[in-house]
């Protein structure tokens, strides 16, 4: 039994219908805790209204590799009774140094796991890429029915074997692997590679196909004009070779349509109580997220979300729909102590 964008449906309550959302986030680097864990919660099924929980401090803190967790993603497992959070791991607080983070940095992510969404375990520090990688970013899962396992991706640079120096002129890339456990991980493979850079891949079942949502990083200055923006393809098999542009530019404004001037860090879920579907896209060096809704996810078409007040700073992170019982656990636990979203507040 599937649930909202391709998520199972919770079992270990009876199936119950899913009755709120949890977001979990960063903040960005510009400030000593933003690249953490922070979560906030939907005021009952309104995805558009949030409540920072913990008093808008983090969640779970990094205590292993560069010590910062960013592009936080969680996963819900087939039977619906625990859960995973992956996020990558990189500090760029202090040094700004990304062209360093791009081709020397972690080659791991972070990995915490949860019965209840409440109490966590310790931090797994997983190595994940290859020795000739230079990075290993924003981590997503999606639960794969025809092998039984989870498919984790992520984006790479890959370099020469042998150039220790990176000097090679290479760009990010698409790598995946397999895990049951999300302990043991299957040797990565490319998994989409399109001649340039691509960063923030995101996925979603729709019927019978896969939906993927991916950041074209292309510069302005490369000959298409859908550089720094999202693309969306579609698969009948979620680690096939062969997708299908579906739509490129999606969320980009003009002066005739509003929309964001670059994007990233895409997220998709459901609406819980109607056939609505949510794209929020991270305009990086403006707004931060922006949200987009569809009543056809197929098609490509996504036009902005009207009334969202999103929590403030939230930063490339992901969304799960919950169960009544969930959200009320998360909120009596952490507490809505963090900045509400007022009534009637415009989007982004």
């Amino acid at each position: 039994m599937m649930g909202p964008a391709g998520t199972p449906a919770p079992t270990s309550a009876g199936a119950d219908a899913f009755e709120g959302y949890l977001f979990a986030y960063f903040t960005g680097e510009d400030k000593p805790r933003g690249e953490q864990i922070y979560f906030a919660a939907s005021r009952g099924n309104d995805p558009r209204f949030w409540d920072e929980l913990n008093e808008g401090q983090p969640v779970l803190t990094s205590t292993h590799g560069e010590k910062g967790v960013r592009d936080p993603f969680l996963v819900r497992s087939p039977a619906g009774d625990r859960f995973f959070l992956l996020a990558t791991d990189l500090r760029i607080y202090g040094s700004g140094d990304w062209h360093a983070a791009k081709r020397v940095g972690s080659l791991y992510i972070e990995v915490w796991e949860s019965a209840d969404l409440v109490h966590w375990s310790p931090q797994r520090h997983i190595r994940v890429s290859p020795g000739t990688a230079g990075c290993a970013w924003a981590p997503e899962a999606h639960y794969d029915p025809e092998s039984g396992a989870y498919v984790v991706y992520w984006a790479s640079r890959l370099y020469a074997v042998g150039d220790t120096d990176r000097s090679t002129e290479t760009h990010e890339r698409m790598l995946y692997a397999t895990t049951r456990d999300f302990r043991t991980f299957s040797a990565p493979q490319i998994w989409h590679d399109p001649g340039h850079p691509v960063l923030d891949a995101t996925v979603f079942r729709h019927g019978e196909t896969y939906y993927r949502f991916t950041k074209d990083a292309r510069a302005p200055g490369w000959s298409d004009p859908c550089g720094r923006f999202i693309t969306q393809e579609k698969s009948a098999r979620l680690t096939g070779a062969e997708w299908e542009l579906v739509a490129k530019c999606v969320g980009r404004g003009d002066t005739t349509r509003p929309g964001v001037t670059e994007g990233e860090g895409p997220t998709i879920f459901r609406s819980t109580t109607e056939q609505k579907w949510y794209l929020l896209i991270d305009e990086f060096r403006g707004r931060g997220y922006v949200p987009f809704e569809t009543s056809d996810p197929t098609g490509g078409v996504w036009r902005p979300a009207e009334g969202f007040v999103l929590p403030q700073g939230a930063r490339h992170g992901s969304v799960l729909p919950v169960t009544r019982a969930e959200l009320e656990r998360l909120r009596a636990h952490y507490g809505a102590g963090g900045a509400p979203a007022p009534r009637g507040a415009g989007a982004g």
